[in-house]
């Protein structure tokens, strides 16, 4: 849409920021949640993986920058999961489970190692880190969706039927 064409209430998707953290069981957990979103609403709801590495994982930086060179590549999505699966892997085994990942999926494997040793991806993790921080993000999953923070990482009991019930009333339906 144009700037000058108003656009009708529901036309847009609404947007759901995932601060997530590729090394972090409860993430995992929280695939399912995401799977049923996504299933539910398709292109109505915009699901946008923010990164928010946390300390406690050494490989979560790298995790997270090798999941937007995934998302560059087109299949970050299923890059994403494909990692979630295995957080107790990274855990043990580090960055050759981010190659591994990336040549199941059929996707430039050189081209992950190349992008995790020049940084290209860095900025755009630090900027998500940054904003998760200043937003009060302190653990993953944690869930944006019309500027209300839902905190899945302690329980996700609840938190895909509170999404549920905003993008419903965002989407009009």
């Amino acid at each position: 849409m144009s700037e000058t064409t108003p656009e009708t209430p529901g036309s847009a998707p609404v947007v759901l920021d995932v601060w997530c953290e590729l090394q972090c069981p409860d993430c995992h957990a929280a695939l399912d949640d995401v799977r049923a979103l996504r299933a539910r609403y398709g292109d109505r709801l915009d699901i946008r993986l923010r990164h928010f590495p946390l300390e406690k994982h050494k490989h979560a930086y790298a995790a997270a920058q090798a999941a937007e060179e995934a998302f560059g590549q087109g299949r970050g999505w299923p890059y994403v999961e494909a990692v979630l699966a295995r957080t107790e892997e990274l855990g043990e085994r580090g960055e050759r489970v981010l190659l591994d990942a990336a040549r199941e999926l059929g996707l430039d494997a050189e081209e992950f190692d190349t992008a995790l040793i020049d940084g290209r991806h860095l900025l755009i993790v630090d900027a998500d880190q940054a904003e998760g921080k200043a937003i009060g993000v302190t653990g993953t999953p944690t869930y944006v969706i019309d500027g209300e923070r839902l905190d899945g990482g302690k329980s996700q009991a609840g938190l895909r039927a509170r999404i549920e019930e905003i993008a419903d009333r965002l989407l009009g339906a």
